[in-house]
């Protein structure tokens, strides 16, 4: 499988338009968390984009950019407390774009990164919905291992769903 030229970086503003045409689809907020809006608004993608702005360094969330335009998106939520070790990665990018590579490609180096600039991060785990087949295999590939199943540990669409929690630890 031939993987499309990618760049991951900081998110910019002048990536709204380009972000709420890509994010703007019932497909990716289907196996996305509830918070990302649906239909999703160049307001929103402005919102986003100045409240990550306005966190410090280092950045946790980038932007999956293809012939300079940010077509996806992947960031960590650090944990606190006793989980302060761990991190919580998500990521979505662009219908136009699935079946490439990218998203492996781009949760390896995500997964590089984090691990180098946050140093006090072990453990970057995932919950994926379970039939969202394709984000599991791109966990798969990019190194994650499936720890358990989260038995409807979650509801979407109004079904109550079970979870499968992947995650890879630093070496």
């Amino acid at each position: 499988m031939e993987t499309t030229k990618y760049k991951l970086r900081e998110w910019r503003l002048s990536d709204v338009a380009s972000l709420a045409e890509n994010a703007n689809n019932i497909h990716i907020w289907n196996n996305v968390r509830d918070y990302f809006p649906n239909p999703y608004s160049e307001e929103d993608g402005r919102q986003f984009i100045e409240m990550v702005l306005a966190k410090p360094a280092p950045a946790t969330d980038r932007a999956i950019v293809i012939d300079g335009k940010a077509v996806g998106g992947m960031g960590i939520v650090p944990q606190t407390d006793v989980e302060r070790i761990s991190a919580e990665i998500g990521y979505w990018l662009g219908e136009d774009y699935w079946n490439r590579g990218i998203m492996t490609a781009a949760v390896k180096e995500m997964t590089e990164y984090v691990f180098l600039n946050f140093p006090e991060l072990y453990k970057i785990y995932a919950p994926v919905f379970d039939f969202n087949l394709a984000s599991q295999r791109v966990l798969q590939k990019a190194g994650f291992e499936r720890e358990a199943i989260l038995k409807q540990a979650a509801i979407k669409n109004d079904k109550i769903i079970d979870e499968h929690y992947y995650s890879i630890l630093k070496m």
